[in-house]
């Protein structure tokens, strides 16, 4: 049976999730809870509790009930996109952090997309999300690339917040030409507070990562008042000064777009910071910065 992945989105062409011109997989579900995600709808898979049915001004989606001569057949929403506007009321009154709108590809129809815009682009991306959570798929799907004659030209990239298993992560770096990683925070109770996990699991996927050559980058989301990167500045930099010197230090800036009450408190992050931030890393010794290339 082939294996199916569970998606949100798919980008046929991306310039800043990775090197060159990528197509990009986000993929559904994160086992993280960031009090600052921009796209909460990613985080959960629907369960079809069906409160976005009624709320729908295009009568867009259907429940689907199961049936009991047919346990096979469990509760769903359909989406038909035909009708969709894309207003996003769906996911404004979903609770669950999830959306109505993800679709089940199999891998032969990932490849067929893949395939109609190999000529366009240097790679794909998995992103999500957590992509790492459906790592059977991404595994699958990059094996698939390499043995393929039309696709083999493509590098195969991940997305991730680091939560991922060595033993997780030995099992796709047969298959895998880079990592970019989220840093959310220095300190495990900082990066607690903004994710409800620590942040063990990060610093080893980096580690593991850079030993085997497949650290693409490391990435810094700045929230004044909040992360600690300029307050462990110097710790900070001493850790991604051991990094191998291709590694980019990729620096985000915080913004209000999409997130939740408590992060909508919070004070945005501006040119000013970034560069402050930015002047502090270099001054310590961390080369191959990569700035915003604009700021909302």
């Amino acid at each position: 049976m082939s294996k199916l992945a569970v998606v949100s989105q798919i980008l046929p062409f991306s310039c800043v999730d990775g090197p060159g011109s990528r197509l990009v997989i986000f993929l559904q579900g994160c086992n993280y809870q960031c009090k600052n995600c921009h796209n909460p709808q990613t985080i959960s898979l629907c369960n079809a509790c069906g409160d976005c049915v009624d709320h729908c001004p295009e009568q867009a989606l259907t429940l689907i009930a199961s049936q009991d001569t047919d346990l096979k057949c469990k509760p769903h929403i359909v989406w038909h996109s035909t009708k969709c506007t894309e207003c996003d009321t769906c996911l404004r009154v979903c609770q669950a952090q999830s959306s109505p709108k993800t679709v089940t590809y199999t891998l032969e129809k990932i490849l067929e997309v893949i395939s109609c815009q190999r000529y366009f682009i240097n790679g794909i991306t998995v992103s999500g999300g957590e992509a790492s959570l459906q790592l059977p798929f991404v595994i699958t799907l990059f094996k698939a690339i390499k043995s393929s004659e039309q696709l083999a030209h493509l590098t195969c990239m991940i997305d991730t917040n680091g939560s991922l298993s060595r033993t997780g992560w030995h099992k796709l770096l047969p298959y895998l030409d880079g990592a970019m990683v989220d840093l959310k925070a220095w300190h495990q109770a900082t990066h607690y507070y903004i994710t409800g996990r620590d942040n063990k699991a990060v610093f080893n996927s980096i580690e593991l990562l850079a030993q085997h050559n497949k650290l693409y980058e490391v990435r810094l989301l700045h929230i004044p008042e909040v992360t600690d990167y300029d307050t462990q500045i110097d710790a900070l930099a001493a850790y991604l000064t051991q990094l191998p010197s291709d590694t980019r230090v990729k620096l985000n800036a915080f913004h209000h777009h999409g997130v939740g009450e408590i992060a909508s408190t919070w004070k945005q992050c501006t040119q000013a910071d970034i560069e402050k931030l930015a002047a502090l890393l270099s001054q310590r010794g961390v080369n191959n910065l990569a700035l915003p290339a604009l700021y909302l």
